[in-house]
């Protein structure tokens, strides 16, 4: 099966490369399926055959025994086949939330009283039952992607289509809807197809297809295509976090892992801890984990004091009694779950939202105070606060890559020879090349198309950036690109503040990580401080494995073991283990 975009601009004679290309392979129903790729690699092209929002040009594609290109079978695949997008708001069409999960069923036909249990038992799968009669423009960026969940469980689908589904869920609403999807699948007989670039959600499928370039490169169970890091790594992609440190740990310790291995977590810890336990072999060098950079714990640039906020007297507070010094040169974390109020938060950094109570000083220089309580301020907080949004892509309007980056620098007023200069600097920050500038921003792909939107914000040289989920979305390659220039714009002095729900990426790159619940600051510190275990705060998932591994290895040795700091990647995170091993192994030789 074969199929090629068409070209829409008028007279042009641009031949586009197929988006799938000679596609062959067969998903059982009942099956829990996952499609992975890189970026534009043809993932969601061939999830919109499948459910006939695309036809295919070439072969034949079948659908409950239905050829797509039967027309007289047109509803029967429709009416039994769910797609759930990535971006929610491209499928929120009710204005109330109840509204917007009977849709879809009134629209097959659906009467009451069915339509009103289908309703209610869809959001009570996904937790916003008590949100029911909530605008659905007020959820936040989680909540809406659970609404859109529910809007697909509420038509009784015997195929789920998945396409990066859970990109914005924080770990716990992740995990719970996961689980609902498995037991529908398990239960139900749900076929279940996955588009994703979460590998640890891959892991779970009974088989995995991986494409590249509209082409199908591997397929296989989970085992089969991780036992090939490299493979895996060519693709575009990355390895579970916890296979990726078992890897780590049996390269450093030259050990070879079979498929037996990797077949479940549960075989992934006991070998892990096997070969922690034998003799060290990796070498003083190798056992060398990278430092923390520190930064000054004096230095504020800003200070948030007793912040409370709701959007209208008598309404529910967001967010109560916020105090946080952010500190000049650090990247910190804002994480929480889903309508913790982390947006609601970030939008008073640059004057979107005036405080209800409390306020926002920041000082980009010294002797330099500006105040959410002085009105004059706005317009201040705007130009030292630089607010990229959750898809940033969708600020990009211009003709041009180049007229877009300029544009606030000429709502500014700045002059033409210092916004050229500005432009240029701030595109080669982001690492977008300069030939990309004459563009139509619309042609980048989705990593540049970010970059670009990013650089818009850059050019006016903010002192603090804040950045909302600036990951999602984007595969595992242009996730580390994207931390890459997160990192680089601290070295060049910018203060970063990141939005994120994910716990592994805000534990590796973060100086500091701000935990909120309920609107409210639940705790402030390192990640190795956030994420230790005596609390209820989420892990990231390495650092789960990491701490099961010790107490396997505990269990075996019959002695208690201290890691030192949690180590800010897989590799990281095997050295620690293996020196703790062999530091104690030591100690108790010199005993």
């Amino acid at each position: 099966m074969s199929y090629t975009y068409k070209n829409d601009y008028e007279g042009s004679d641009i031949k586009l490369e197929p988006a799938v290309k000679d596609i062959s392979l067969q998903v059982e129903a009942g099956s829990y399926t996952a499609i992975l790729g890189p970026n534009g690699s043809g993932k969601s092209t061939f999830a919109k055959l499948v459910d006939i929002l695309e036809t295919a040009d070439s072969g034949e594609l079948e659908v409950f025994g239905v050829n797509t290109k039967d027309e007289d079978g047109f509803w029967d695949i429709r009416e039994n086949c769910s797609y759930i997008f990535q971006n929610p708001d491209n499928q929120i069409v009710g204005t109330i939330v109840e509204e917007d999960v009977a849709f879809g069923p009134e629209n097959i036909g659906v009467k009451l009283p069915e339509l009103r249990e289908r309703v209610d038992k869809a959001l009570e799968y996904v937790g916003l039952k008590d949100k029911a009669k909530m605008q659905a423009a007020q959820l936040s960026g989680g909540q809406k992607q659970k609404l859109a969940i529910a809007g697909a469980l509420a038509m009784k689908p015997k195929l789920l289509i998945m396409d990066e589904s859970t990109a914005m869920l924080d770990p716990k609403s992740r995990d719970e809807f996961l689980a609902i999807i498995d037991k529908m699948q398990k239960e139900q007989g749900l076929t279940v197809l996955t588009i994703t670039h979460d590998m640890t959600e891959a892991s779970a499928c009974e088989k995995i297809f991986v494409i590249e370039k509209g082409r199908i490169v591997a397929e296989g169970k989970p085992e089969e295509i991780f036992l090939d890091p490299e493979k895996v790594r060519r693709a575009g992609l990355e390895l579970p976090e916890h296979i990726s440190l078992i890897t780590e740990l049996a390269r450093l310790q030259r050990v070879k892992l079979t498929k037996e291995d990797l077949v479940s977590r549960s075989s992934c810890l006991i070998k892990a801890a096997e070969i922690a336990c034998s003799p060290v072999k990796a070498t003083a060098k190798e056992l060398t984990a990278a430092r923390r950079e520190e930064v000054d714990p004096d230095d504020i640039i800003l200070r948030i004091k007793d912040l409370t906020y709701r959007y209208e007297k008598g309404a529910p507070t967001i967010l109560e009694g916020i105090d946080l010094d952010v500190r000049r040169g650090e990247i910190l974390a804002i994480a929480g779950r889903s309508g913790c109020g982390k947006t609601t938060l970030i939008s008073h950094l640059n004057g979107l939202i005036a405080p209800v109570e409390g306020s926002v000083e920041i000082y980009p220089e010294e002797g330099v105070t500006i105040s959410s309580k002085v009105k004059k301020d706005k317009s201040l907080f705007r130009k030292n606060v630089g607010l990229v949004f959750q898809y940033p892509e969708y600020q990009l309007f211009e003709e041009t890559v180049y007229k877009d980056i300029e544009y606030g620098l000429k709502m500014n007023k700045t002059p033409e020879d210092k916004r050229k200069e500005l432009v240029l600097k701030a595109a080669k920050s982001v690492g977008l090349d300069e030939d990309k500038l004459e563009s139509n921003p619309f042609e980048l792909s989705g990593g540049q198309k970010r970059r670009a939107a990013i650089a818009g914000v850059i050019a006016m040289d903010p002192k603090i950036l804040v950045l909302d989920e600036p990951a999602s979305g984007l595969d595992p390659r242009g996730r580390r690109e994207m931390f890459s220039l997160i990192k680089n714009l601290k070295k060049q002095g910018t203060t970063v503040i990141l939005v994120s729900h994910n716990m592994d990426e805000v534990a590796r790159y973060a100086d500091r990580v701000c935990y909120m619940e309920g609107g409210k600051l639940i705790r402030v510190g390192t990640p190795e401080e956030v994420f230790g275990e005596d609390n209820n705060i989420p892990k990231p998932l390495l650092y789960d494995f990491a701490y099961d591994v010790r107490s396997e290895i505990e269990k075996r040795k019959g002695y208690k073991m201290d890691f030192g700091p949690v180590g800010r990647n897989a590799v990281e995170e095997a050295v620690n283990i293996l020196t703790a091993v062999l530091d104690h192994e030591e100690a108790s030789v010199d005993a």
